[in-house]
């Protein structure tokens, strides 16, 4: 299916590459290709969308406030992220393979408008080669984020933040160099022009696709379940299964941030401080302070979601008690020695937001070791990474 000729039609002599009309399958067609450009483009989009959402939730300063409604706004949207993600590698895969026979053909020929025509084919090109470069370099690294697996040297954030742009740029640029043959393609149906010859029954162009789509959803059903409780079972390639202490997963252990003896030690005290005024507060006196029990999710940038019942003092409560306001941010700080997200800035909407908790008990009981015990910050509407665990310090930027 594709390649029949491998000799020069004028010398006949064998050929070391091949050539664009070597690839004589009627599935290596411009009409497949954009149709799965479409698919691709809209699942990266969705992807590119949903990563900036992200991004800006973790910035420490927000010139627009990130809502702390719904609750279960960012489990949505990292979820979408990560599903969509992993929905491009196959449509990836085919528009590539679609496309295949064009990474051989040649420049254009001695003639009118040769120049014109060098350029548009060199933009193409260049296009296409960035376009694939990024696409891959974010697959690959998204996948390997998903699954915590960090091989590469450069900090994951900022980079494939940086990329993403990198591959939308090469997207538009690429889009707005095939728009003709893009109008043409779908100017009639995807098998207007396709003649599967005389032999046996060969795969047709409408099969592809619906090949391509089922691959597109087996993949999303199988990642989804991270995020979708009842899609666990089948969800083989989630890289969380929702299991963990307390019934709920655990990225870092207490034993990997090094907090064990801090977190236990039977001195430990909540220091809240705005300014020059400070109280330390026990467990035993937060524990006797009014509590608020929410029903909040875990949504982690690696796409897992799960959901608890938090039983807490609300932060707005205790900025209060050092004379703060919940129109100022709080900055949290953990019994972690180090680590990137050793600290976290609680925005003012979300002091303000009486869901925003200082968690003690977590299903009742108090927090496992592994999810911040002694106490915690779960807010609506939050990375994971920004729910500061084993907190230590909480102090108001007066």
């Amino acid at each position: 299916m594709g390649r029949e000729r491998t000799t020069d039609r004028s010398s006949g002599r064998p050929r070391l590459l091949p050539r664009e009309d070597d690839f004589t399958s009627p599935l290596h067609s411009h009409r497949v290709a954009a149709r799965v450009g479409v698919w691709l483009a809209a699942a990266f989009g969705v992807c590119f969308l949903t990563g900036l959402v992200s991004h800006y939730a973790q910035e420490t300063s927000h010139p627009v406030p990130f809502p702390t409604s719904p609750a279960w706004g960012y489990r949505v949207t990292q979820g979408l992220h990560v599903v969509t993600g992993a929905a491009t590698v196959p449509l990836l895969l085919v528009k590539l393979w679609t496309v295949y026979p064009r990474f051989w053909q040649r420049l254009p020929r001695p003639g009118p408008h040769r120049t014109r025509r060098l350029l548009l084919t060199g933009v193409e090109r260049a296009s296409v080669a960035v376009l694939v470069a990024t696409a891959v370099f974010q697959l690959a690294s998204g996948l390997a984020n998903s699954a915590q697996w960090y091989p590469f040297a450069f900090s994951f954030r900022p980079t494939h933040y940086a990329v993403a742009w990198v591959a939308v740029g090469s997207i538009v640029l690429h889009v707005a160099v095939k728009l003709p043959l893009v109008r043409d393609a779908f100017a009639g149906p995807v098998d207007v022009d396709e003649d599967p010859g005389p032999g046996p029954e060969r795969p047709t162009r409408r099969g592809l696709l619906r090949a391509t789509g089922v691959a597109a959803g087996l993949t999303v059903l199988a990642t989804a379940g991270q995020s979708v409780p009842g899609l666990r079972r089948i969800s083989v390639l989630a890289t969380t299964d929702g299991d963990g202490p307390q019934g709920l997963p655990v990225n870092t252990t207490a034993a990997e941030a090094d907090v064990v003896a801090r977190a236990t030690s039977g001195g430990w005290v909540l220091e809240v401080v705005r300014g020059e005024r400070s109280v330390r507060l026990t467990l035993a006196e937060l524990a006797a302070l009014p509590q608020r029990t929410e029903t909040l999710p875990i949504a982690c940038v690696e796409g897992w979601s799960a959901s608890g019942t938090w039983t807490g003092v609300r932060v707005r409560d205790l900025v209060a008690l050092v004379g703060g306001s919940p129109e100022e941010a709080v900055t949290v700080t953990s019994l972690q020695p180090e680590g990137p997200f050793r600290t976290s800035v609680l925005q003012p909407g979300f002091v303000d937001d009486g869901r925003t908790l200082l968690a003690l008990r977590l299903e009742g009981a108090p927090l496992a070791l592994d999810h911040g015990f002694p106490a915690r910050v779960i807010a609506p509407n939050r990375p994971g990474v920004l729910q500061t665990k084993w907190v230590g310090r909480l102090e108001v930027q007066a």
